[in-house]
């Protein structure tokens, strides 16, 4: 090159190596302050899994464990081996994964403005929109806000709908000791009841549960729903190579399911226009007043056509899989273990065969103390996580003991694992794996306790998800004292948004 080219070319090369420099010394700098930062804290490293082609492996053996429905089974296994805290590659993040309740009350609740949900929004978008299980910060406040007054007290106590769907229910429980999957029949009472819930209209999959099974162009919303959960599941695992994922069956179940939700937010929106309108009956009391809903509720508070879809998608999927996945898991298990239900039989049986108040159900103590060790065996959402927004500290983890402070960069990606830390032994005993409801007559549990989340995003409709799996157990079991596993497998699990058994809950339920 001549002296001349060399002139001609030396401002972009001078550029180029200005911009490096910078770039250097704020990664320089930026280091710097983050050992510092760690060193003022004592923070240690955590025990870090080896991983090959920038954690490629990692995530390809999830993959594999997911097709073999033992992904939770893995996650058991990594703690058991590298300990309670740990950390992983997963391509261009870092993942610290924990079971200790001192870190997960940390992230949740004690530094709660130093994580957000990240990416959450590429996971669950093409379903849920934003909505309060995707958004962070205003988004998010406002989100909450809409949402908890619809799950009040004096709401959660009005039982009519329940027993009304138990009828239904009833209708398609053999009376013969034959078998049925009460599995479908749950999630189809939940969709059922959260419907009416929310849109003051059922889908009445109940009714309908069966008619169209030889139909194969036929496929309702209960199944583009699952489907469209499978999809989250699927891109969850994949981390960043999610980015590949294409699957034209998503999307499909995606729209239909939107495509449902719509109708309701056109009634919403006509409700909104007479608010405006000064036509609606807060304002003019000679117009009828219709169904509290949470429908309703929602239009008083935006006019936005997005947001309330997205807002009623969010609450439906948690109003509909929340409480099946709860039941389904717990009937499985006392069907396992007839001495349990026998037990529970006879706390029933002081009702007297009629249906339960709010208040007589909030006194059944062996009752609860079965959900409780179901929610603690297989809690309905197993994992979760959170993203750093800001360099942070985790209080243990960290050390050849795992007991030192855990430095936390900005970005980095912290999973909690309540399957493995409701599994602990040295919290719940050496039967830890084991389901025995009487462990709750003395047991006394904190944050290593925690089927509904916690902190300021802890579940708004927990009370509503008990309510409702409380009520639907001792209907069922007024009608059927015998219980009998019909199923020879243990329980296998089936992790989408939530976790129920891939086996279903074949049973046999029999009158006396």
């Amino acid at each position: 090159m001549s002296s001349h080219d060399t002139l001609k070319h030396s401002p972009a090369i001078l550029g180029g190596l200005i911009v490096f420099i910078w770039y250097a010394v704020v990664f320089v700098r930026r280091k710097w302050k983050q050992n510092r930062f760690a060193w003022e804290n004592q923070c240690m490293p955590p025990y870090s899994i080896p991983s090959k082609s920038f954690g490629l492996n990692i995530i390809l053996e999830t993959i594999a464990a997911a097709k073999q429905h033992k992904v939770l089974e893995l996650g058991l296994n990594r703690f058991d081996t590298y300990g309670n805290t740990f950390k992983a590659q997963n391509l261009t993040n870092t993942i610290i994964t924990t079971r200790e309740p001192q870190n997960i009350k940390t992230v949740l609740s004690l530094r709660f403005k130093d994580y957000g949900l990240g990416n959450r929004i590429q996971t669950f978008g093409p379903l849920l929109g934003h909505g309060i299980f995707t958004a962070d910060g205003e988004h998010w406040a406002q989100s909450r806000s809409m949402v908890r007054s619809s799950f009040s007290k004096d709401r959660v106590t009005h039982l009519e709908t329940f027993e009304e769907l138990m009828r239904d229910l009833f209708k398609l429980i053999p009376t013969d000791g034959s078998t049925v999957d009460l599995q479908d029949l749950f999630f189809c009472y939940t969709m059922d009841s959260a419907t009416d819930f929310l849109f003051g209209h059922s889908t009445h999959t109940l009714r309908r549960y069966g008619h169209d099974a030889g139909d194969q162009t036929s496929w309702d919303f209960g199944s583009a729903f699952n489907y469209a959960q499978d999809a989250i599941a699927m891109r969850g695992r994949m981390g960043p190579l999610k980015i590949f994922y294409r699957d034209r069956k998503a999307h499909d179940a995606n729209r239909r399911c939107q495509e449902l939700v719509e109708d309701f937010v056109d009634q919403a929106l006509r409700y909104r226009q007479e608010l405006d309108n000064e036509a609606c009956p807060e304002k003019n009391p000679t117009i009828s007043m219709p169904k509290y809903l949470f429908l309703y509720k929602l239009a008083q508070k935006t006019g936005d056509r997005i947001r309330i879809r997205d807002e009623l998608m969010n609450v439906l999927l948690a109003g509909r899989d929340t409480t099946a996945s709860l039941l389904s898991n717990m009937f499985f298990m006392l069907a396992k273990t007839p001495e349990v239900w026998t037990k529970l039989g006879v706390e029933i049986s002081m009702l007297e065969g009629c249906a339960p108040t709010y208040d007589q159900l909030r006194n059944l103590t062996y009752l609860k103390y079965c959900m409780n060790e179901s929610l603690r065996l297989h809690p309905v959402v197993p994992v979760n996580a959170r993203f750093a927004v800001t360099d942070t500290v985790l209080p243990v983890g960290g050390g050849k003991d795992g007991q030192s402070p855990v430095f936390v960069p900005k970005g980095t990606t912290v999973r909690y694992n309540l399957y493995s830390m409701h599994r602990r032994e040295d919290f719940y005993g050496p039967d830890a794996h084991v389901y025995r409801p009487e462990r709750w007559e003395k047991l006394r549990t904190g944050w290593e306790y925690l089927p509904f989340n916690g902190g300021p995003r802890i579940c708004v409709g927990q009370q509503y998800a008990l309510t409702e799996a409380a009520y639907v157990t001792v209907r069922l079991a007024q009608q059927f004292p015998i219980l009998e596993s019909r199923d020879s497998n243990s329980w296998r699990e089936n992790l989408t948004f939530t976790l129920c058994s891939e086996n279903g809950c074949k049973v046999s339920l029999q009158q006396v």
